[in-house]
């Protein structure tokens, strides 16, 4: 049992302690929660020091173990709550396996993402750019130090959002309370702890990457969508051009005036071939999607969420 605290920073130690085995994202909650709460309560009583004021904040809000136990409970309460209704486990064959992640929602939503990291990537690399490049230009002036204080903490508002979106995507657990923010002390030594906090610059490199991981995940999928839509769907346009019902023409050509074998879209066996190729695509992708929201909201949490021994 440890001694009663006699400071919030003291509170705070015991109460990261107690979380130490616990989710890093949970932890952050925890301590803005406790850290909001304390101040709150010292600052309501002036008359009062800050141990004393600790002291009956222990029968009423709790001891840090006690708090601790607490946001346990109802991190596990809130988990089962939100949880996704797990997918039909596919019985029988590896096919039945392989073909069973249409039935996963997680799927569909991290292809979403996939589509969605372009602008996203854009978005982040233009801001962390500019940022930068603004807070380096007006380093030499005096508006240059509160200017990369402030595109600091926009940054980690921005993350914190990012980190909503890949909980809501992923299922990944992600912070739902910002770091609290430091403001009992000096103004250098503000500047100094956010220069020398690595997440300051894990968080920047991530809005970097976002660029060039954007394009990939849009590449692959929008190109596996594509393709393999269109071989899944040839069969019945091909069978529509038939009968009338559509005009499948290239440059002006009638499809059966392409420089092709007119037997390549004729035979039966062919087209049937190319639209199981076609579902076989589609339903690699949705394998691949899903593997990359996992992938990426896991390295997403490394880089935006501060580890248990780091979070201040």
């Amino acid at each position: 049992m440890n001694a009663a605290p006699r400071s919030i920073e003291e509170y705070l130690k015991q109460l990261r302690a107690a979380l130490a085995t616990q989710d890093p994202a949970l932890i952050q909650d925890a301590l803005y929660d406790a850290e909001e709460y304390l101040r709150a309560e010292v600052a309501a009583h002036p008359d009062k020091s800050e141990a004393d004021v600790l002291e009956l904040i222990a029968s009423t809000y709790g001891a840090p173990e006690e708090v601790a136990a607490a946001y346990c409970d109802t991190e596990a309460k809130v988990k089962a709550a939100l949880r996704t209704p797990p997918p039909a486990r596919a019985q029988g064959s590896t096919l039945a396996r392989f073909f069973s992640v249409f039935s996963d929602p997680r799927a569909y939503s991290s292809l979403f993402f996939m589509l969605l990291s372009l602008a996203t990537g854009i978005l982040y690399f233009t801001f962390a750019v500019t940022g930068l490049s603004l807070s380096f230009g007006l380093a030499v002036l005096i508006i240059g130090i509160p200017f990369f204080l402030v595109f600091i903490g926009v940054t980690r508002v921005i993350s914190l959002g990012e980190g909503r979106l890949l909980e809501a995507i992923t299922g990944e657990r992600m912070p739902r309370r910002p770091v609290y923010p430091v403001t009992d002390k000096p103004f250098m030594q503000r500047l100094i702890g956010m220069l020398t906090d690595s997440r300051t610059w894990t968080t920047l490199a991530y809005f970097v990457l976002m660029l060039p991981i954007g394009v990939v995940y849009f590449t692959i999928a929008v190109t596996g969508l594509a393709l393999g839509a269109s071989l899944t769907f040839l069969p019945l346009a091909a069978f529509a051009d038939r009968l009338g019902w559509v005009n499948m023409t290239f440059d002006g050509d009638h499809i059966e005036h392409l420089n092709m074998s007119p037997a390549w879209l004729d035979h039966p066996l062919m087209l049937i071939a190319l639209c199981l190729f076609g579902i076989v695509i589609l339903t690699t992708l949705m394998h691949f999607a899903r593997g990359v929201g996992r992938t990426h909201a896991r390295v997403a949490k490394a880089m935006l969420v501060p580890s248990a021994d780091a979070v201040i």
